[in-house]
């Protein structure tokens, strides 16, 4: 009888929940396409033997002793396009990667290569196929038969503790609560529907179950498919994971490193629910769910839960949290003032708030956003609140932005005020005239800035006239408070300021923002502008270096358009990447761009400053904002994403008029610099329930992934009214590779209890794999025809000889990271394996292949030396040969990169200090050469550029002598650890560093 088993994607279908239900679905077969080497798919019928010895299938033309594959033979199980006839033009794409597996056995390693109807069925294939493998000529018992296994034996403990009665049933009332309570997030009805199911099933209705059914239902209920396949994969019985299994998947899976046996027990210990695993040191598949859903398998990179960057720049070399109008809670309009909205900014880590103060009718200052709200906030309980919730969340400096709108008397009362609340508190030290940049977030911790005008320094009276650029006049405007209007023939408006506020203001004073040019001769560093969003939207649209290098020194702040009358947000981003460091947002207004903010300030333990990338705050750095491809020596990497399932998905919340089924789809977005930005969505999961399967592949370029924001978002295709289910947005620098689960959140940000995503993250060097590196020094993207990056004529002869000397050095520097990108390619396509496996799995792999043979190994690694050979031991098959040479050229061009690195290096740096040497004497040769206009200009950013250029090619391929001797030690340590290593010594100790998160030197 032929069928096709889906296991998930209908409701009503099997569910695959253990090593023998796969078994059963391989007795029974199904339909497959097997794949020819010309291309050529065709259907047939496979199925397991009865003795499970055999995989057949027909109809066939061979004999039927031959249209077979003994169990026995096989070497290897591969899931997706990984060998050369499923990667071949011609079909990659006909079929979905997830839909494909081969089969490699024989003594020649020949490929038997398959397409089924879902990535369900696959996976009970593979599932099934690698148990069977696993056990090798020790045949296992028929499925359902033998002792009973580690988490039947604990779901029946469990169930004998709610047997109260000692009657060996329950009410069904207790069962579903008990299963409820072991999987929260599980709906009631969904539990009770199982239980009637199997009740008609097994023809035994009533108010109770017994333990078997118990047993069942849990089983069908609470096994994930997904993660049961992923503890197969890894498991040396198939049923669970030993500590050494656990072992392996957290260093080849999960990216993990330092881990030990001890630490194992210790997840263990802490996520298996049986007695019986926890002192055996067994992790069973609940516990391995529990254990991928938990906080320690996070998402998001637990370093950056606490200040993790140097915050001892000076400050404007770091994006700053900052609020717009956060008294409000509703839109500009209409709004009503709640001192609540501070609190709630605060405590979301933003460390610069805008206080707009107008008089008062009791006589002192109220705070309002616009005239118009219908309620106001008295300036002094404001004070107070911020007294009070200033430092609960972030230690580092808050910056009061005071937008002035009062009379002078009731601006001394303020200033009163904020000297009598805040006391020690209040920064109001002089700037130190000596020094060209600000204090740092460090020096300024604990400390409260007040950001204002400041009386001319030549006027001695009380209160003063001052020009004010400021926001609120526009909207002041439109709400008909036109009682200050702007001096006839033109120029700033000038309003009156009192000697006592300009006098708290230091380290902050606002200016007006003439041009860049005048900015550069003659804005001093304390000083700072502020922007509307359309003023500075035109500027890094027409000028995004010019503004890039202004925030080098200066602070600048950017305010929302007083055309947002529904407060909506800006994109933070379109003034990020030009380096502009308060982004003022309206924290009261939900939605996207509200996520990428608060997404973005969780990397540095939320504290409401992150530190700009390096090429944004090097004073001799080219960039260009707009940049639409990779960066000058910070190469792309590549983001793998799979997207694989979601669990306890909510209904939108405006879709009440729908029923209880979703359609949901997942949309993976990057925000960042314009050559950044992409979206791609899954598939939409038809009539999946609460828990939809998507298992999709989603690829990102990134080019500077220190600009870079992840965001999640999962929609219903099937929506009325409302579409948006859930979100979660993280930097892309947060990002943990492995299996991880995602929390998704609400559209304000609230946390959904128990909802989630079930992902894949894999961070790689352009196509060629190794980990990609923090800090945007990645490799690029491969390509047929070797792109060298060279230095740009400044016009500037000894200039340009120096940078000369440089030619060699870079073709070099490339030619040694190429060639090494290039043999580990070939090297893990060979081994079947992705671009982001790492060279433990590759050596494991192989490992995996000459075990299975009934022979001694036929290749060994030789670990007594360096660089360790990989020797054949008499004849092999062709395809060893070939892993053979591409692992032996993988060897030599890591080998001549180790011993070469730092030579190239050095030329590189001495190329660079040279260069710079110039820099100070600049404007003088400048004069000398006659440069004006556009020629000095295109000489000035040739110059950033070489500099930005060398620096970045250095930094790469000490990177890349880094990663070379991280796989040696990886070769080293699997060859000992999988039984192929000879002459076994201590394994080197290259300097294993993790992506640094230390302070990059300016």
């Amino acid at each position: 009888k032929k069928k096709t088993v889906s296991f998930s994607t209908m409701p009503n279908d099997r569910k695959i929940n253990s090593t023998a239900a796969c078994i059963s679905f391989m007795l029974e077969g199904c339909e497959l396409k097997k794949v020819r080497s010309n291309s050529r798919m065709y259907s047939r019928f496979f199925v397991l033997d009865a003795d499970m010895r055999s995989l057949r299938w027909e109809p066939s033309k061979k004999d039927s002793e031959k249209a077979k594959i003994e169990i026995k033979s096989v070497k290897e199980v591969r899931v997706g396009k990984k060998t050369p006839v499923l990667r071949s033009n011609g079909l990659s794409d006909q079929f979905p990667d997830e839909c494909a597996f081969s089969i490699i056995y024989g003594d020649n390693y020949e490929s038997l290569d398959l397409v089924a109807s879902s990535a369900d069925v696959v996976s009970a294939w593979v599932m099934g196929l690698r148990y069977l493998v696993s056990y090798g000529k020790h045949t296992p018992e028929a499925p359902g038969t033998g002792h009973p296994s580690l988490r039947t034996s604990w779901i029946s403990s469990v169930f004998d503790l709610a047997d109260l009665e000692k009657s060996g049933r329950i009410p069904v009332s207790r069962a579903v609560q008990l299963i409820k309570a072991l999987n929260p997030g599980m709906k009631t009805s969904t539990i009770e529907l199982k239980f009637k199911e199997l009740q008609k099933a097994s023809e035994r209705p009533g108010t109770e179950v017994a333990c078997d059914l118990f047993v069942e239902a849990y089983c069908e209920l609470c096994t994930r498919p997904e993660i049961f396949f992923l503890l197969v994969q890894f498991s040396s019985n198939k049923e669970y994971l030993g500590l050494k299994d656990l072992l392996m998947f957290l260093e080849v899976e999960q990216g993990m490193e330092g881990v030990t046996e001890e630490k194992c027990l210790e997840i263990v210990g802490k996520y298996e629910p049986s007695k019986e695993g926890r002192e055996k040191g067994y992790l069973a598949i609940d516990g391995f769910t529990r254990y991928l859903l938990s906080t320690d398998c996070s998402i998001f990179d637990p370093q950056h839960r606490k200040v993790c960057q140097d915050m001892a720049q000076p400050l404007s070399h770091y994006y700053i949290s900052s609020a717009h109008s956060a008294c409000l809670l509703e839109d500009n309009f209409w709004g009503r003032s709640d001192i609540s909205g501070y609190i709630s900014a605060l405590g979301l880590g933003c460390r610069s708030i805008e206080l707009v103060l107008w008089d008062g009718p009791e006589g002192e200052p109220v705070v309002y956003t616009s005239p118009s709200a219908t309620s106001c906030v008295p300036f002094r309980a404001v004070v107070g609140l911020i007294d009070q919730h200033a430092f609960t969340a972030s230690a580092y400096p808050l910056i009061l932005c005071l937008v002035v709108r009062c009379s002078a008397p009731q601006q001394r009362l303020a200033a009163q005020c904020l000297r009598k609340t805040l006391g020690e508190k209040l920064y109001l030290e002089p700037p130190n005239p000596a020094a060209s940049y600000l204090p740092s977030p460090e020096q300024l911790k604990g400390r409260i800035l007040i950001k204002g005008k400041k009386l001319p320094p030549g006027c001695e009276d009380s209160e003063g006239e001052v020009s004010d650029e400021e926001e609120g006049w526009e909207l002041a405007r439109r709400l008909g408070q036109e009682e200050r209007e702007a001096p006839e023939g033109g120029g700033p408006r000038r309003v009156r300021l009192s000697r006592e506020l300009s006098e708290l203001v230091s380290l902050c004073q606002a200016v007006p923002f003439q041009d860049f040019e005048s900015s550069r001769r003659g804005q001093r560093y304390w000083e700072m502008c502020s922007f509307s969003e359309v003023e500075a939207g035109r500027f890094a649209n027409e000028c995004p270096a010019e503004l890039v290098s202004y925030n080098k020194r200066f602070l600048s702040r950017v305010y929302p358009s007083p055309m947002r009358i529904d407060a909506s947000n800006m994109n933070p981003q379109d003034f990020w990447k030009c380096g502009c460091q308060m982004v003022a947002m309206n924290y009261q207004t939900p939605g996207l761009m509200m996520d990428l903010n608060v997404g973005w300030f969780r990397q540095n333990g939320a504290c409401g400053y992150v530190l700009r990338p390096a090429i944004m705050r090097e004073e001799v750095s080219y960039f260009s904002a707009n940049a639409k491809d990779s960066l000058p020596g910070v190469p792309a990497q590549l983001l793998h994403l799979k997207v694989i399932s979601g669990q306890n998905l909510p209904k939108p919340k405006g879709s009440g008029a729908k029923g209880e089924v979703v359609e949901p789809y997942v949309c993976a977005e990057i925000h960042g610099i314009p050559a950044d930005c992409a979206e791609h969505r899954t598939k939409t999961a038809l009539q999946s329930g609460d828990n939809p399967v998507f298992d999709e592949s989603l690829e990102f370029q990134i080019n500077l992934p220190e600009l870079a924001v992840l965001r999640f978002v999962v929609l219903d295709d099937d929506y009325i009214g409302d579409e948006f289910i859930a979100q979660y947005t993280i930097p892309f620098e947060c990002l943990q590779p492995g299996y991880r689960h995602v929390p998704l959140q609400s559209l304000a940000g609230e946390p959904l209890p128990h909802a989630t995503l079930f992902v894949h993250v894999a961070i790689t060097d352009r196509r060629g794999g190794g980990k990609g590196h923090r800090r945007g020094l990645a490799g690029r993207r491969g390509r047929r025809v070797r792109e060298y990056t060279s230095t740009k004529a400044t016009g500037i002869k000894a200039i340009d000889e120096v940078f000369r000397t440089a030619t060699q050095p870079l073709r070099e520097a490339t030619d040694l990271r190429e060639n090494v990108q290039n043999a580990l390619v070939s090297f893990k396509e060979l081994c079947g394996l992705t671009p982001a496996a790492n060279m433990k799995q590759c050596i494991l792999t192989v490992a995996t292949w000459l075990l299975h043979s009934d022979a001694v190994p036929s290749v060994t690694l030789n670990l007594a030396e360096k660089y360790p050979p990989m020797e054949a031991q008499g004849p092999i098959p062709d395809l060893l040969r070939k892993v053979l040479t591409a692992y032996e050229t993988m060897i030599q061009t890591s080998r001549t990169l180790i011993e070469s690195a730092d030579t190239v290096y050095g030329k590189l740096i001495q190329a660079q200090q040279a260069g710079m040497d110039f820099h100070k004497e600049l404007p003088r040769i400048e004069a000398k050469e006659g440069l004006r206009g556009r020629k000095l200009q295109k000489a000035l950013e040739s110059f950033a550029w070489n500099i930005t250029v060398l620096k970045g090619q250095a930094d790469l391929l000490k990177h890349a002598k880094a990663e070379a001797l991280d796989n040696l030690w990886q070769i080293h340590n699997a060859g000992q650890s999988c039984g192929i290593g000879r002459n076994g010594s201590a394994s080197p100790e290259p300097s294993r560093l993790r992506a640094p998160l230390e302070p990059i030197p300016e």
